[in-house]
């Protein structure tokens, strides 16, 4: 979602700092080793910047006219983040997106184990009766690209500035959506 069909604008060294949590660590994973008391109060927090920053989004350039003719395909739509459900809601309804998704298509990590956990992307592809082969993993970073390998599925890489920096990882690297619409 954000920095796939939403412009990225969580900036998570500043998140990190906000939190008082160790830099260069996986924001989530560094919670989930804190004294249950001091990850939630922190997940709290976490959730409110979160949900400020996603009053914000807009949508990427391309993205809704992908979804549109994915969904004119009769795609099945989802959106697998590490973000929490509440927040999901908040950056597609900002980004002009929300139309495109069912509510029972949106895995956050109220729901499943976050990515690079496999969990998500197994639990939509149970709730449309799919198989890994049938859907495809599209994401801007490391973790999108792991969660779809780990579950078997194809995997798009998205770059705007174009660096590619986990392209062995990738089994398409686009800078822009725009160039996956010659693929419908």
């Amino acid at each position: 979602m954000d920095g796939t069909l939403t412009f990225a604008i969580h900036d998570f060294d500043a998140i990190r700092i906000e939190l008082g949590l160790p830099e260069g660590k996986p924001i989530l994973e560094s919670l989930a080793e804190l004294p249950h008391e001091q990850a939630q109060r922190l997940n709290h927090q976490l959730d409110a910047i979160e949900l400020e920053l996603s009053h914000d989004s807009r949508a990427a350039p391309g993205a809704a006219e992908l979804l549109k003719g994915l969904t004119e395909k009769g795609c099945h739509l989802g959106i697998l983040t590490r973000n929490n459900r509440v927040n999901i809601e908040a950056t597609l309804t900002a980004a002009g997106l929300a139309h495109y998704f069912n509510q029972d298509s949106l895995v956050s990590r109220d729901c499943a184990a976050p990515k690079p956990d496999p969990a998500g992307i197994n639990l939509l592809l149970e709730r449309w009766n799919a198989t890994p082969e049938q859907t495809v993993m599209l994401g801007d970073h490391l973790f999108d690209l792991d969660t779809g390998k780990a579950a078997g599925t194809a995997t798009v890489h998205v770059d705007r500035s174009g660096e590619f920096p986990h392209l062995k990882q990738a089994d398409v690297s686009v800078q822009e959506l725009d160039e996956l619409l010659v693929c419908l």
